[in-house]
């Protein structure tokens, strides 16, 4: 038997909590109609030769496609694509050679590069890379973005002369991201990841954007900076010990003196079919990750677990009539959240379709958020690694 001044007081806390979730979800649906409204802002033309950068390992099903709508954009600049692998052996390098030959006046470049810089593979074929890169731009995403014909012209325009920009003439544009959705393929775990990006993940970043007053890191989805800037912060060389690197890369830009812009283009990653486990260990290296980075704000996250704490609430309050309000409104501002993000901000179409999920997703997640805490070990790529203030260690 609970005594009664301990099952008060849990219960004054999940509904402290609960409540605390429900305002979470509310400034979320700001912030995304906040960037909704900007979204529809003009920038002025700017169009400077752009080398797009993409490490590859393995060939996945859908990559091909990923790789061709690179070559249809409307860009008045000049461009190129380099692909890095560690070997020509690897299975990636034939998607490449297919595209150079259905594309044969685009700049298509396919270099080997076998050093191993640092623990992050990725990183370091990105280092290599650069140097091969003719323009003064180097744009990074991950292989399996697939973007739309005015994604160079939309994303390299926030890098126009400052004056263009009122109000930001003392701090110039150091890196440009996107928003991404996810493409879910098949299997419960791939549905929920896509799920989770489109109404948890996405959300975070419109509010972080909100409350910093721009944002303080980029996403793998796009990484676009010029190579003065990127020489100001060590380079790519910086970061090869860092699992974060999308992260550490914008952060150091910003601590640089730099600001970094959110492009109202928005790009579609291919979410693997996970199996559970699959699905377990990417949600894991993602949150021990971000608590390693930002321990206080993964300890913050716990309010973005809104309806998960009103689910409590009910639980500790005795199924009291308040709690089952509570738990309503929660409701239905996450599925108004997920809706408002997911289909009107990212243009998900398979948001709508998943929302029966969004119980169980939020529930485990939360799950996950929890076993966050248990540890810094990680699974990526089949390989396990430690995460010690941002860097990765081989795991015994």
């Amino acid at each position: 038997m609970i005594p009664h001044s301990i099952a008060v007081a849990v219960e004054a806390a999940t509904t402290a909590l609960a409540v605390a979730g429900i305002a979470y979800f509310l400034f979320a649906i700001i912030a995304a109609r906040t960037f909704l409204s900007a979204r529809g802002a003009s920038l002025a033309p700017f169009a400077p030769g752009v080398s797009i950068l993409k490490s590859l390992k393995g060939l996945d099903p859908s990559m091909l496609d990923a790789f061709r709508s690179h070559c249809h954009q409307n860009y008045l600049g000049e461009f190129e694509i380099l692909f890095g692998v560690s070997s020509l052996g690897d299975t990636a390098v034939q998607a490449v050679h297919q595209l150079q030959s259905e594309f044969p006046s685009q700049s298509i470049r396919l270099i080997e590069c076998p050093a191993r810089l640092g623990t992050n593979g990725k990183v370091s074929t990105l280092a290599q890379l650069a140097s091969h890169a003719r323009h003064e731009f180097l744009l990074v995403n991950d292989s399996d973005i697939t973007v739309s014909p005015h994604y160079l012209e939309r994303v390299m325009a926030h890098f126009a002369p400052s004056k263009t920009h009122p109000g930001h003439q003392s701090k110039p544009v150091g890196l440009v991201t996107t928003l991404y959705r996810g493409r879910a393929h098949g299997t419960l775990g791939s549905r929920l990841e896509s799920l989770g990006i489109a109404s948890d993940f996405m959300p975070s970043v419109l509010v972080a954007r909100m409350i910093e007053g721009g944002l303080r890191y980029g996403l793998g989805s796009t990484l676009a900076v010029s190579r003065e800037v990127l020489q100001k912060i060590g380079g790519f060389e910086a970061l090869v010990d860092h699992l974060a690197d999308d992260y550490e890369l914008g952060e150091r830009i910003y601590n640089a003196g730099y600001r970094i812009a959110l492009s109202g283009d928005i790009v579609e990653t291919s979410v693997p079919a996970y199996n559970w486990r699959g699905f377990c260990d990417h949600q894991l290296r993602w949150l021990r990750t971000v608590r390693d980075a930002r321990p206080g704000g993964y300890a913050g996250l716990i309010f973005t677990h809104g309806f998960t704490l009103a689910v409590v609430n009910v639980m500790a309050s005795g199924l009291s009539p308040i709690s089952f309000w509570i738990l309503a409104l929660s409701f239905f501002l996450r599925l108004s959240l997920a809706m408002t993000v997911g289909a009107e901000v990212l243009g998900d179409h398979q948001v709508l379709p998943s929302l029966w999920l969004l119980p169980l997703r939020d529930i485990v997640a939360t799950g996950l958020w929890i076993a966050g805490f248990a540890g810094n070990t990680i699974v990526w790529r089949g390989e396990r690694f430690t995460v010690r203030k941002g860097r990765l260690r081989h795991s015994s």
